[in-house]
């Protein structure tokens, strides 16, 4: 497996442009699914989880065509089946938006249990109980989720916990649906707006995303035959943003909603960071003679903290001045990386759900295992601001996530280099 080779002790400065979403350019993607007609997605980031559901796509009969970089054509009148059972399902937790959306489309679906990383069980009840509600029947058998219904109806449907996905699957089953479909305790992450929007310009009336109420007058035809152009990665702009403070940098992203950034802005700003924020652009650095002082952040549903940013922000509170807490409150075991940073010299004690970081103990480079997309990311940071060099296994699993991770670090003034796969 390739790893990254970092060298620590260098400042990063620069501006990094931010592709698109990852989270949206999945759930857009799927919902193109539902379409009647030919559509357009462009600013989709150039990573291998994209690419896998492409493949996807095609394996079930799809007409993707690559107009260029990041940007497809797709046709979701060739598909030729309602079961998507093939192993690059089990690559990506994200193919299971193809239960909404082959729902939709053919009344029933048989998909294979996705995967994607393990930071905690992601139980699909939720996703379930919204489609009986719909009217249809569902059953799981051998690894593969069965979903059936003679008409898909709408619905009230409440949803126990906010849940990202089960609000998205929802939205794809309901679109095409009979009558009047209201989700209540609903998902308000910009991708959930980003797949209403998406929707609604092929054809679709849903109204209330980016609420905790979403409500979808069903319609039986999606024309689609429109161009739609994603919303950029609020994570990634994220990991780039904590860099600044983590090196002692001033880097500016560019091509973000800055609105999206406000939970981590925020944050920041209480740690003594300086933020500086222009319309589609946030500039990040310490002033001068300022020191990072430590806080205390709690993972939450949009739009709070988000659990995403969780590790790269537990590696900046190894920099910073006092004692720092982090609460996660999304996954029940997105710390696995905890012990890797401790391997470097963090000094982090942890009970359940809560991490406390000491900061001011120095780094040192070590060899460490990306064990997720997020905590991958989060131990290239900390190789950036370790003394030594450090060396990051498994980082394809990082790949899936960062687009031109390596280069963009380089442009910023990283010593980063990739080995092969051997």
């Amino acid at each position: 497996m390739p790893s990254y080779f970092v060298e620590g002790g260098h400042r990063l400065s620069g501006k990094v442009a931010i592709g698109g979403s990852k989270n949206a350019s999945l759930a857009v993607l799927s919902a193109a699914m539902v379409l009647d007609g030919p559509c357009i997605v462009d600013n989709l980031p150039q990573i291998s989880d994209l690419e896998t559901l492409l493949e996807i796509f095609q394996e079930i009969g799809a007409t993707v065509e690559r107009l260029g970089p990041g940007r497809v054509r797709l046709d979701a009148r060739t598909i030729s089946t309602h079961e998507a059972l093939s192993e690059n399902i089990r690559q990506l937790r994200g193919s299971y938006y193809l239960m909404g959306a082959l729902l939709s489309r053919f009344n029933k679906v048989a998909l294979r249990m996705p995967g994607g990383c393990d930071f905690g069980s992601r139980p699909i009840d939720l996703h379930l109980k919204g489609f009986q509600t719909l009217g249809a029947r569902t059953d799981i058998r051998h690894g593969i989720v069965f979903i059936e219904a003679d008409e898909l109806t709408g619905g009230g449907i409440f949803l126990d916990t906010v849940s990202v996905g089960a609000t998205v699957n929802i939205m794809l089953a309901a679109v095409k649906a009979k009558g009047k479909t209201v989700i209540d305790n609903a998902a308000r992450e910009p991708h959930i707006v980003d797949v209403a929007n998406f929707l609604n310009a092929m054809g679709a009336d849903i109204r209330g995303a980016g609420t905790d109420v979403i409500r979808i007058n069903g319609r039986p035809y999606l024309p689609g035959d429109r161009e739609y152009s994603v919303i950029p990665d609020q994570i990634e702009a994220g990991t780039y943003m904590l860099l600044a403070p983590l090196t002692g940098g001033d880097i500016e992203v560019t091509g973000v909603i800055p609105k999206h950034m406000e939970p981590l802005t925020a944050k920041l700003e209480e740690m003594g960071v300086v933020v500086e924020e222009g319309d589609e652009h946030i500039r990040v650095y310490m002033p001068e003679g300022g020191r990072l002082s430590a806080t205390s952040f709690r993972t939450m549903p949009y739009p709070g903290f988000p659990t995403d940013l969780q590790p790269q922000t537990t590696v900046v509170l190894c920099m910073a001045e006092g004692t720092g807490r982090m609460i996660e409150n999304v996954w029940e075991n997105r710390f696995q990386y905890i012990d890797s940073l401790r391997m470097m010299g963090a000094n982090i004690i942890m009970s359940g759900r809560l991490a406390v970081v000491q900061g001011g103990a120095p780094l040192t480079g070590s060899h460490v295992d990306a064990r997720d997309l997020r905590a991958g990311a989060a131990l290239v940071m900390a190789g950036l601001a370790a003394s030594g060099i450090t060396e990051v296994y498994n980082v394809d699993r990082i790949e899936r996530g960062y687009e031109f991770f390596i280069d963009k670090l380089k442009r910023l003034g990283a010593r980063i280099q990739r080995s092969p796969a051997l």
